[in-house]
């Protein structure tokens, strides 16, 4: 609540929460609508939403003058419920809703930002889209992506097969970004040969702030959904800083590259698949999109004994031995370099060579990719690589350490051990790339 002597005044000029006002400071007319302040903090100061979507504290003094300019119905303007009404001439796109900061807001009573539990609350702000597709909302979850599982992946690879298989083009799925990368490699795995584009979109930027993505991200990733030509699991998020285009990203080839830049996603060791416009223009990078022509399978086994673990200066080997006697079926390991880990040293408790001949005499299957990303491992070039290989350890030539994670994880699910272990340096869903280009950042 705000103080005494604002309550009083909000009284006098029968003002609520949600109303438009006018607040005057020095002759400086402020104008926004009226928001409840977070339950910390001077209760003096007055949250106002600008126009621009930004919100703004001022500070009530003696002598300042608030006036009412309009009243707003408050559950419509902090809760809208209208509905999204599409034609049914237009295509059928599936959008599968699960959470994320592109299905949140601030929660002002507290400051922070909460998950919305309806997705019309979103999309009621983009009447663009009815004039995209023809759209059927199903509400999955409302999920932070760093609170997924893989049972989450399974229920959302049924859901968006699914809607393939019952008349929808394409399939929209909002999911929060900071594991999306993750999600979009188990769908391009589970799925295999998509009939039409599976894109997940979300939000660096809640929705209802100015500089908000999410709408732009939304926008664009119906009409890519909509023309139903890019059979691929993608993430389509912003191309660039500002409201250029949207990158469609390969799913197993994306990568969150920035905490919170609008940009976050890059493709890693491959290029976009496509630049998509709001007004719908799609500019398709043909070499990179996978022709498929044959029948979509759905696989949604997984094996959730996987662990992806660092190797770096100091790191201790026995990680690999407390996953073993936990009955882990698989590692993937984030070497240095080419594929490195400490298998040379002076001191023999850093040593990981031991260690890594006993995971793989357990019966596990270790992987190892790097943490530089861009390029690819190789365990002939130097000594260090080539002791590694002595012990059975899979070099996974460029797929990125949380991808070859998750596949690794999926293929123990489906297959297995020695299939697995095959399977691991085959290319399934574009995870692995022949040659890696240098020119590609």
């Amino acid at each position: 609540m705000y103080s005494e002597q604002l309550e009083t005044i909000f009284k006098k000029q029968k003002i609520e929460i949600g109303d438009r006002i006018k607040f005057t400071v020095n002759k400086k007319e402020i104008e926004g609508v009226l928001m409840p302040r977070p339950d910390s903090g001077n209760p003096n100061i007055i949250v106002v939403k600008l126009d621009n979507g930004y919100n703004i504290g001022l500070e009530y003094k003696d002598g300042q003058i608030i006036e009412k300019l309009s009243q707003h119905k408050k559950e419509e303007f902090l809760f809208p419920k209208s509905k999204i009404e599409t034609a049914n001439s237009l295509n059928k796109v599936a959008l599968l809703y699960t959470g994320g900061t592109i299905g949140s807001k601030i929660d002002y009573m507290t400051g922070g930002v909460y998950m919305l539990t309806k997705p019309e609350e979103l999309l009621h702000e983009v009447p663009e889209l009815k004039n995209i597709a023809n759209i059927e909302v199903e509400h999955l979850m409302s999920v932070a992506s760093e609170d997924i599982s893989y049972k989450e992946w399974q229920i959302m690879a049924k859901k968006a097969a699914d809607a393939l298989n019952n008349n929808a083009v394409g399939v929209v799925i909002t999911h929060g970004t900071d594991t999306m990368h993750y999600t979009s490699a188990a769908l391009s795995f589970m799925i295999e040969n998509p009939k039409g584009p599976i894109v997940l979109t979300g939000a660096q930027r809640s929705s209802d702030r100015g500089s908000s993505d999410a709408f732009m991200n939304l926008i664009c990733s119906t009409q890519l959904a909509s023309k139903g030509n890019i059979k691929e699991v993608g993430i389509c998020m912003h191309g660039t800083h500002s409201d250029n285009y949207c990158s469609f990203i390969r799913g197993s080839k994306a990568r969150k590259m920035h905490t919170s830049s609008r940009d976050a996603f890059k493709a890693i060791n491959s290029r976009e698949l496509a630049k998509v416009y709001t007004d719908g223009k799609i500019e398709i990078d043909e070499n990179a999109v996978i022709k498929r022509s044959e029948k979509m399978v759905l696989k949604t086994e997984f094996e959730p004994k996987v662990a992806l673990i660092m190797s770096y200066p100091n790191s201790d080997p026995q990680i690999i031995e407390y996953y073993s006697k936990k009955g882990y079926k698989g590692l993937i390991i984030e070497g240095t370099g080419l594929g490195h880990a400490p298998v040379s040293t002076s001191h023999k408790e850093y040593n990981w060579l031991e260690a890594m001949k006993n995971g793989v005499e357990s019966g596990m299957v270790i992987g190892m990719t790097s943490q530089c990303l861009n390029g690819r491992v190789n365990g002939n070039v130097y000594r260090n690589g080539r002791l590694i290989q002595e012990t059975g350890v899979v070099y996974c030539e460029d797929m990125l350490p949380e991808v070859a994670y998750v596949k690794l994880g999926f293929l123990l699910g489906n297959h297995s051990k020695k299939d697995a272990k095959r399977l691991l340096l085959k290319n399934i869903a574009g995870e692995i790339t022949e040659k890696t280009d240098f020119e590609v950042q």
